[in-house]
């Protein structure tokens, strides 16, 4: 009968480290697995790289806007581009023209 009480008694003392070393595990489980741990690190950088291409893409394009904006300012408008986005937008351009960009 003491036998049984003293093994009882040990899970008792044991069961709060066996508790904390079970959270301790799951967390370092996370911290290695999850999905903002050290092995999602790769994919990360990947994702980063995609977007820094992406992010150059849409950079020239901004400039791109940026120079036909500048062109079309009112108060010094170039009558080239003008001209050239009037009769694209009204559909003045005949079939046999040929619109050049100057750009």
């Amino acid at each position: 009968m003491t036998r049984a009480i003293s093994f009882i008694g040990l899970l008792r003392s044991a069961a709060p480290t066996a508790i904390m070393m079970l959270v301790i595990a799951i967390f370092g489980g996370y911290a290695v697995v999850g999905k903002n741990g050290v092995l999602a690190w790769g994919d990360y950088t990947r994702q980063l790289e995609q977007q820094r291409v992406e992010l150059a893409k849409l950079e020239k394009h901004k400039t791109l806007l940026q120079n036909r904006v500048a062109l079309l300012d009112p108060k010094k408008a170039n009558p080239d581009m003008a001209d050239e986005l009037i009769r694209r937008e009204l559909g003045l351009a005949h079939p046999d023209e040929v619109i050049v960009p100057l750009n």
